[in-house]
Formats: structure tokens, C-alpha cells, sequence
């Protein structure tokens, strides 16, 4: 865990500290890895699917705190969309 934790903080822009934190905080990479599926897809992946797409931390958000189609997360929207814009933001 603690070598996932030290990748996903290289791998982050500087900006994107809270979206680093969360992803912790809230367990997304207990599902999430950086390269490989686990139980959800890389974040590398994820990134790769939403690139461009403009609406799509929204989206994401919106499933996230519903529990549809991703378990359901606790958290602020502006915590939440942090976390998915630097999950997306993975290159």
C-alpha cells in the first residue's frame, strides 16, 4: 500500500494534492491501481476513456455519490471532483 501511495503521489501533477489525498482517504485505491485493473479500472485507463471530454468529473461524481454503476462514496462534491479530476489526469 504504501508503495501504491508513493507512485500515485509521483505520478500526480503538484496541483492535484487534494485529489491525491482523497483518492486515499476515501479508498479509491483499494480498487484502483495506477497501471493495472484491480477490482476497477487503472486510473491510467480512466484517464485514457474521459480525455476531453469536458462534463465527464461531473459525471463521474454524480455516480460516485448515487452508488450507480461505482459503489457508493461519502464526501464533498468539491473533494470528489478533485479526486476524479486527478484520477483522469493520469497520463
Amino acid at each position: 500500500m504504501k508503495v501504491l501511495c508513493f507512485a500515485l503521489a509521483a505520478a500526480f501533477a503538484s496541483g492535484a494534492a487534494l485529489g491525491q489525498e482523497v483518492l486515499r482517504a476515501r479508498g479509491c485505491v483499494n480498487c484502483h491501481d495506477l497501471d493495472k485493473r484491480k477490482i476497477g479500472p487503472s486510473l491510467r485507463d480512466i484517464g485514457a476513456k474521459y480525455k476531453g471530454n469536458s462534463s465527464s468529473a461531473a459525471d463521474i461524481v454524480a455516480r460516485m455519490k448515487e452508488g450507480k454503476g461505482h459503489p457508493k462514496v461519502a464526501g464533498s462534491d468539491a473533494e470528489l471532483k478533485a479526486a476524479v479530476e486527478a484520477a483522469v489526469s493520469v497520463k
